[in-house]
């Protein structure tokens, strides 16, 4: 029950170190520069209110010297590498050589309450006929959703894996089943502190204190698993009681047999 507890905490933190896209990525051949309801989206942290309709003017500046088709608008959330929305609006238009052009779009986010509320690592992407990203503005959406979006019920997911991980190493520790060896303590608290920061990450952005960044997640997970594998590694030996060392032989039982 313990492995499987510590194994559902980790798959969080395998979607934060191997998902989540590097920081020096090529975002597109195209500059953009958003804005959402008039407010500027760079270096911002932007409002949205799923009860009422978005105004999204986007200017994209095109420095090559051949024109860029643009084909639909993307504006989607994202944490701990996961996507939690994206709404795509499919605007044809083209971006000449040297030049720049301003689109505007009315989006209905309706459905954003149930998807995610609180601070989310959010853009603004041009996408080409592949799906191809050819430019994007980067920026931070303060979703006015709901608790019980997908975002929220994840985090309280998260919650309830890391409490059960947490009572399976201290119950064991209690009972002096942990192993022996050091490192294999240390190792058997570690899903408990990947669950833990990642619990601290969901918490401060659904509290709109900080939002899940990168910069931001990676090292809480890592530190607050550093933390736990530390405590397991400090843990004191188990015991040896003498009814561990006792060693019950028994007869085999015997068969009666009647003619």
């Amino acid at each position: 029950m313990g492995r499987v507890i510590a194994a559902g905490v980790a798959l969080g933190l395998c979607g934060v170190l191997l998902a989540a896209p590097p920081a020096w990525a090529d975002s597109g051949a195209l500059g953009v520069q958003a804005s959402i309801d008039g407010q500027p989206v760079a270096d911002a942290t932007v409002p949205v209110d799923p009860a009422r309709q978005v105004e999204l003017r986007v200017v994209a500046t095109n420095p090559g010297t051949a024109p860029v088709k643009v084909r639909s608008v993307r504006f989607s959330g994202v944490a701990l590498a996961l996507t939690f929305f994206a709404y795509d609006t499919t605007a044809p238009f083209e971006v000449p050589a040297k030049g720049s052009i301003t689109r505007t779009f009315v989006l209905d986010l309706g459905d954003l309450a149930g998807q995610a509320t609180g601070l989310l690592p959010s853009s603004v992407e041009l996408l080409d006929a592949r799906r191809a990203t050819l430019g994007e503005a980067a920026t931070v959406a303060d979703v006015r959703g709901s608790f019980w979006s997908v975002y929220g019920v994840f985090g309280l997911a998260m919650l309830v894996l890391t409490v059960l991980a947490w009572l399976s190493v201290l119950l064991a520790l209690a009972r002096h089943r942990l192993a022996r060896n050091r490192w294999r303590r240390g190792l058997r608290f570690l899903p408990a502190g990947f669950g833990t920061g990642l619990v601290a990450v969901i918490t401060l952005s659904v509290l709109r204190l900080v939002p899940p960044e990168p910069a931001v997640e990676i090292p809480v997970v890592l530190g607050a698993a550093a933390i736990a594998f530390l405590l397991g590694y400090l843990t004191p030996n188990p015991v040896i009681t003498d009814s561990d060392k006792t060693v019950r032989l028994t007869a085999p039982p015997t068969r009666e047999f009647t003619r």
